[in-house]
């Protein structure tokens, strides 16, 4: 029999353009502190460390950790893409649901480079690379960064099948600023309006520089429980993952001629389904998410492939505004990768991170009314896709 796995602390730094920030170290030791600080336990207690990050030398994690301790304990280094910090905090809980562990910290963090999509790691392999001719057959290739021509691609195709119109995906954008400009932690915290949104530089149409993130640094960590461990430092009702799943890409990826497929519209929705299944809950059950909306175009797909509204609804979801409060969900309160940044190895810890608070009560200005369940959508194409839905009793 499995054990329930606690979030029993968690802790970020505010996020920053690159060349703005401490070295990665430096980031990542701070965000541990405080994770292990609102958690209550010191770094002894702590029995296995996750750390994961995408840019970086190859026991990165070790470096970082070793600011709060030498005790001799596994440091497991994690890299699968910009699903890297969920996919250390999947190992983690089942460190803790196996029986391996009592209690584990999981930390994520990420030093960008200016212009992070040509930097110097760019030349490195990409497994999605091989089959980009699926977009050369159906959307043609513009100039723009590989990753906006994926998902700019995936919102041609979606308007195409849908008629939706470009200001829906841009609207995107101006929720994601209204959030993050109640977010201390975001990188940024102006508003923006549709306008300044949609004449705001081309980057792959329908793909605005408004409507994608930028590259960030920063660091978020967790630290992950038994519930012996957590009667033990006296938390009698911490948040815990209710349900979690990971899936990789399917046939469908690469072999039916979709960009919306390529970029993980199948992964995202199995892996929705097989939380929704353990848990035995709806899309209907849940007050808050936190999805990855590297692009505008990809929150929108996400919608769908959660369950958030049914398939072609994406452009009324958005103007009816049930991605916001005071409708059905509110996406992405931190403001999401849009607004509060994306740092690759950290997003997935600090989408944790928010929702944690979120479910504690505790997320100050940016707090949803009545939140019990939460879900959490982080992916990396290459690809993978971690689903998580945290609870409070």
């Amino acid at each position: 029999m499995t054990r329930r796995t606690n979030v029993l602390g968690v802790g970020m730094i505010k996020f920053a353009k690159p060349g703005a920030s401490d070295d990665y170290h430096v980031m990542a030791a701070n965000a541990a502190r405080a994770a292990m600080q609102d958690a209550g336990v010191s770094y002894e207690e702590i029995a296995q460390v996750y750390a994961g990050y995408v840019f970086g030398d190859s026991t990165c994690g070790q470096r970082a950790v070793y600011e709060l301790g030498l005790t001799g304990i596994p440091v497991f280094n994690v890299n699968n893409n910009c699903s890297t910090g969920s996919t250390a905090l999947m190992l983690g809980r089942q460190a803790i649901e196996g029986g391996l562990a009592e209690c584990v910290l999981v930390v994520g963090f990420e030093q960008m480079e200016k212009g992070a999509l040509s930097n110097k790691y760019a030349d490195r392999p990409n497994p999605v690379e091989p089959h980009f001719n699926v977009m050369e057959r159906n959307q043609g290739v513009d100039s723009g960064p590989f990753a906006a021509q994926m998902f700019g691609g995936a919102g041609r195709e979606y308007r195409w099948l849908h008629g939706t119109k470009r200001e829906t995906f841009a609207q995107i954008s101006v929720k994601a600023r209204k959030h993050a400009a109640k977010n201390p932690y975001a990188i940024f915290n102006q508003e923006l309006s549709l306008e300044e949104v949609m004449a705001s530089p081309q980057v792959f149409d329908p793909l605005t520089r408004y409507q994608c993130c930028p590259p960030t640094c920063g660091a978020a960590a967790a630290v992950l429980c038994s519930d012996e461990f957590a009667k033990k430092k006296g938390a009698s009702n911490p948040v815990y993952i209710k349900a979690q799943a990971m899936t990789t890409d399917y046939r469908s990826s690469f072999h039916e001629d979709s960009m919306i497929k390529m970029v993980g519209y199948d992964m995202a929705k199995s892996a929705a389904k097989k939380v929704y299944e353990q848990a035995g809950v709806g899309p209907e059950d849940i007050q808050v998410v936190e999805l990855h909306d590297c692009f505008t175009a990809n929150e929108l797909l996400t919608y769908e492939a959660l369950g958030l509204c049914p398939e072609g609804e994406g452009e009324k979801f958005v103007w009816d505004g049930d991605n916001s409060y005071g409708g059905k969900f509110v996406t992405n309160p931190s403001g999401g990768l849009l607004s509060k940044g994306h740092p690759l190895g950290a997003t997935g810890v600090a989408q944790c991170t928010e929702l944690v608070w979120q479910l504690r009560g505790q997320a100050e200005q940016r707090q949803v009314d009545g939140a019990r369940l939460a879900l959490q959508h982080n992916l990396g194409l290459g690809g993978a896709c971690v689903v998580t839905l945290y609870g409070r009793d």
